[in-house]
C-alpha cells in the first residue's frame, strides 16, 4: 500500500491567493512545515494573517485546540525565494491559469527541488499532460486539484498526465486522505471529473428557461426542495460569476471539439454582454441589494374538498410517494416523468387528463413537488391532482410542460455525463460519485441516483429526451446501454 508523505517532510506552496492560503493551511494543520511562495512577498503576509484568523476562528469554534491552532501557524513560514523550497517533499503550484506561467514555473522548480520530489499542480482547467511536457522529469508531475474553500471541502482531484508515474499519483492520493481530504484519481481530461460531470446542471437549467418552463426562482426552487441540491442552478450561477461559469462551459466545449453535450447557451451569454455577472456585479438571473425583495417560486393555490386522482406506475419514486400520498380512482392519472412530455404522453396513451410530476430525492420529506398538466388536460383533473398533494402537505409547483420536467432531466444528464467519464477511462464510478458529493454539494452521487431511480428508466428518459429534440446532446452513454443489455430488469452501477 503507498504510503503519504511523513509529516516531517516540507511542502511548498507557490502563490498565496485564496487557494494557495488554503492549502498552506491543510498541510500545516496535517503536521507538515510549509513554506509559502509568491512573487509579492506582502501577499504571503496578508496569506499568514488571513492564516491565523481562520485558526483562531476555528479555536472559537471548539473545532481545534489552540495549542494544535499555534503548532499550525508555527510550521508557516514565508519564502523570500524559490530556491528555498529546494528541501521540500511536495510543491503545490497555485499561481495564475495560464499554460505558459505554469510551465515556466514547473521548468524552475524543477532545477531547484531534489530527484524525489512531487511536482503537483492545482490548476482547474488546464491539461497536466501540457504541463508537464517540457519538464526533463514529466513523470513527476501530478494534479492535486483543491476545492474553494480549501480548508473547508473535501474533495481533492489527483490527476495523472500521461507521463505521469502512477506511483507518484498513488502517493499524492495517500497523502490527500492523511490530510483529511476524500481524493479521488482522474486522467487528465478537459474538466477533469467536477467540471466535466456537472456541466448538464447548468445546461438543462438555461435551456428550461429557454423554454419557458418556469422562471429561475420557481426552477431553483424545484431544485433545491424537489431535488435536493443545496443550491438551485440560477442562484449558484450567480454565485460563481456568469463570467466565470460561461467561460468554463466554452472551454469545455471547446477542448470536446464542439460536442453538444456541452454547448453553451445564448441566455448566458446575454448576461455576459450586459455585464450582468451575478452577485458581484448585484445583477445576474437575480438583483442584489438591500432594498431587494427576492422573487417567490410559483406555488399553486390552495384547492378545498376531497381530491381524487390515480398513481400510476410502480418504479420506486411512485411506489414511496404513493405511501405518503395514497391513491383513489380519479379523472386525473399521474405518472413519474419518463422523459415525453405529458402532452405526448396523453397522446401515446389515449389518457386527456394526464399529468407527470418531477423526480423526489425523498418523496416522504419533500415539502415541494413539480407537476406539469397535458394540454388536453381538463381543469377538474388538475385541480384534483393538486389537490391530492397539498393534503399530504405538498407545496405543490406547477411547470409548464417541457420534457423530462427540470429534476429528472438534470439527474439523467448527469448521470449520463458520469457513465460517460466512467466507460471513457477518466475516473472509477465510485470516483464519479464521490466527486460529484464532496466538490460540489450534491444530495447524492449522479451513478447511486441513477440505481435508485433505476437505470432502464434513465435510459428511457433519455431515449425520449433524443427523441423529442433530435440532438446527440442526449444520446445514450454505451456504458448504459451496456449495463441494461446485460442485465434488462435489474442492472446497477454499484453493486450492493
Amino acid at each position: 500500500m503507498t504510503q503519504a508523505l511523513e509529516k516531517n517532510s516540507v511542502v511548498a506552496v507557490i502563490g498565496s491567493g485564496a487557494m494557495g492560503a488554503g492549502i498552506a493551511q491543510v498541510a500545516a494543520v496535517a503536521g507538515h512545515t510549509v513554506r509559502l511562495y509568491d512573487t509579492r512577498p506582502e501577499a504571503v503576509e496578508k496569506a499568514i494573517a488571513d492564516i491565523v484568523k481562520a485558526l483562531a476562528r476555528l479555536v472559537e469554534k471548539g473545532r481545534m485546540g489552540a495549542a494544535e491552532a499555534d503548532l499550525a501557524r508555527e510550521r508557516i513560514h514565508a519564502m523570500r525565494a524559490l530556491d528555498e523550497a529546494k528541501d521540500a517533499a511536495l510543491v503545490v503550484e497555485a499561481v495564475v491559469e495560464d499554460l505558459d506561467v505554469k510551465r515556466a514555473l514547473f521548468a524552475d522548480l524543477e532545477g531547484i527541488v531534489g530527484p524525489d520530489c512531487v511536482l503537483a499542480t492545482n490548476t482547474s482547467s488546464i491539461s497536466v499532460t501540457a504541463i508537464g511536457a517540457r519538464l526533463k522529469r514529466p513523470g513527476r508531475l501530478v494534479g492535486m486539484h483543491f476545492f474553494n474553500p480549501v480548508p473547508l471541502m473535501a474533495l481533492v482531484e489527483v490527476i495523472s498526465g500521461v507521463a505521469t508515474d502512477k506511483a507518484v499519483a498513488d502517493t499524492v492520493v495517500a497523502t490527500g486522505a492523511a490530510w483529511g481530504k476524500n481524493p479521488v484519481h482522474a486522467k487528465s481530461t478537459p474538466g477533469f471529473i467536477v467540471n466535466r460531470v456537472a456541466r448538464p446542471y447548468y445546461a438543462e437549467a438555461l435551456r428550461l428557461l429557454l423554454e419557458q418552463a418556469g422562471d429561475p426562482a420557481t426552477i431553483d426552487a424545484v431544485m433545491r426542495d424537489c431535488g435536493g441540491f443545496r443550491m438551485g442552478p440560477f442562484e449558484l450561477m450567480d454565485l460563481i460569476g456568469h463570467d466565470v461559469n460561461y467561460s468554463v462551459t466554452q472551454s469545455v466545449f471547446n477542448a470536446y471539439y464542439g460536442d453538444p453535450r456541452f454547448a453553451p447557451s445564448v441566455v448566458q451569454q446575454e448576461l455576459v454582454n450586459a455585464g450582468f455577472l451575478g452577485r458581484k456585479t448585484g445583477r445576474g438571473f437575480y438583483r442584489y441589494g438591500d432594498d431587494v425583495v427576492p422573487p417567490q417560486a410559483q406555488a399553486e393555490s390552495a384547492q378545498q374538498g376531497a381530491a381524487q386522482a390515480t398513481l400510476g406506475g410502480a418504479d420506486p419514486v411512485t411506489a414511496a410517494l404513493k405511501a405518503r400520498v395514497g391513491s383513489s380512482e380519479g379523472a386525473a392519472t399521474i405518472f413519474l416523468t419518463d422523459g415525453r412530455s405529458a402532452t405526448q404522453r396523453a397522446l401515446d396513451e389515449g389518457r386527456p387528463d394526464t399529468i407527470l410530476f418531477d423526480l423526489l430525492l425523498d418523496p416522504v420529506k419533500a415539502t415541494r413537488i413539480a407537476l406539469a398538466r397535458a394540454d388536453q388536460c381538463s381543469a377538474a383533473a388538475w385541480n384534483a391532482a393538486v389537490g391530492l398533494f397539498q393534503q399530504a402537505g405538498f407545496t405543490v409547483t406547477r411547470l409548464d410542460d417541457v420534457p423530462g420536467l427540470a429534476v429528472m432531466r438534470t439527474v439523467a444528464m448527469l448521470a449520463n455525463e458520469a457513465l460517460d467519464a466512467v466507460n471513457q477511462g477518466v475516473c472509477s464510478a465510485a470516483a464519479v460519485d464521490i466527486a460529484m458529493q464532496k466538490g460540489v454539494n450534491y444530495p447524492r452521487g449522479p451513478l447511486a441516483w441513477a440505481d435508485a431511480i433505476g437505470l432502464h428508466h434513465v435510459f428511457t428518459v433519455l431515449a425520449n429526451l433524443g427523441a423529442t429534440y433530435g440532438e446527440d446532446r442526449y444520446r445514450v452513454s454505451p456504458l448504459l446501454r451496456r449495463k441494461l443489455a446485460a442485465n434488462p430488469t435489474g442492472a446497477r452501477i454499484h453493486a450492493q
